[in-house]
């Protein structure tokens, strides 16, 4: 359920919506960061609901000492109403036996919003990879026929490539296997795309084959490749010097080794 931290809730017709899907190496999440912090995004609102960990913190990107005690919830929206963009943030793990109910709360809160489509960015776990994704670039999109009414041709003119599906047991030959897609370390990426399909959502999927460690880079990556398609920067050339690192990155690692230890 969306709840509006404004007076009057914001009206999201015609709009993009970003979100990240809580995956290997939260390389969505940490996009979704660079987005609302380049961007400045406003908070609009959040959503309530008991499918995620419960949990709070100070404002992950305050720019002065008056906003960084502001009270963050798990699952925030952020707008940009001049790119005609929300972005949904989600910092808590989906509680595991949630995770169908939290997806059907998605989609339905995307279809009575009015959203033109739908971006999920994601990841994937590298080291189970088949043969065929091994070869070139680690990025994949998965895309609703919604969707592709009308981006196909957008797609196209990027090059990328779709997420190939695999065969239940990959080097067992077996005439009657079906390829299926499978995203290990993917969260509910494979039942929000899925859902999306059966409900005719216009819905695209961007994800990444990583490993956890340091997902920055990643981060990037995926970012980049968003913006290839949306165009959120005015100079794409330059769009890796571009992005605003949040200041909650500071201690994405947590603090330093206590002297003490010494």
């Amino acid at each position: 359920m969306f709840i509006s931290s404004q007076n009057s809730p914001p009206s999201f017709r015609d709009f993009t919506l970003v979100m990240p899907a809580v995956a290997v190496g939260n390389v969505g999440q940490l996009a979704v960061d660079l987005l609302v912090s380049t961007l400045n995004m406003s908070r609009v609102g959040f959503i309530h609901t008991d499918c995620l960990i419960p949990m709070a913190g100070n404002n992950p990107y305050s720019t002065c000492k008056e906003d960084a005690e502001e009270l963050h919830a798990p699952a925030e929206v952020y707008m940009a109403a001049e790119l005609k963009l929300a972005v949904l943030q989600i910092r808590a793990p989906i509680i595991q036996k949630n995770s169908k109910k939290f997806r059907q709360l998605l989609v339905s809160w995307i279809k009575a919003s009015g959203f033109s489509r739908a971006v999920v960015l994601s990841s994937s776990h590298a080291y189970q990879r088949d043969d065929q994704q091994l070869k070139g670039t680690p990025l994949r999109y998965l895309a609703t026929q919604s969707l592709l009414k009308g981006s196909a041709d957008a797609l196209k003119e990027l090059g990328w490539r779709e997420m190939e599906r695999v065969l239940p047991y990959p080097g067992l030959a077996d005439a009657n296997a079906e390829p299926r897609l499978y995203i290990p370390g993917g969260g509910i990426t494979k039942g929000l795309y899925t859902d999306s399909c059966a409900e005719d959502l216009p819905l695209a999927v961007l994800l990444l084959f990583c490993s956890e460690g340091d997902n920055i880079p990643d981060a990037f990556a995926l970012v980049n490749h968003l913006n290839d398609w949306l165009h959120l920067l005015d100079s794409p050339s330059q769009k890796q010097n571009k992005w605003k690192i949040p200041t909650s990155w500071s201690l994405l690692f947590g603090s330093g080794i206590p002297p003490a230890l010494f």
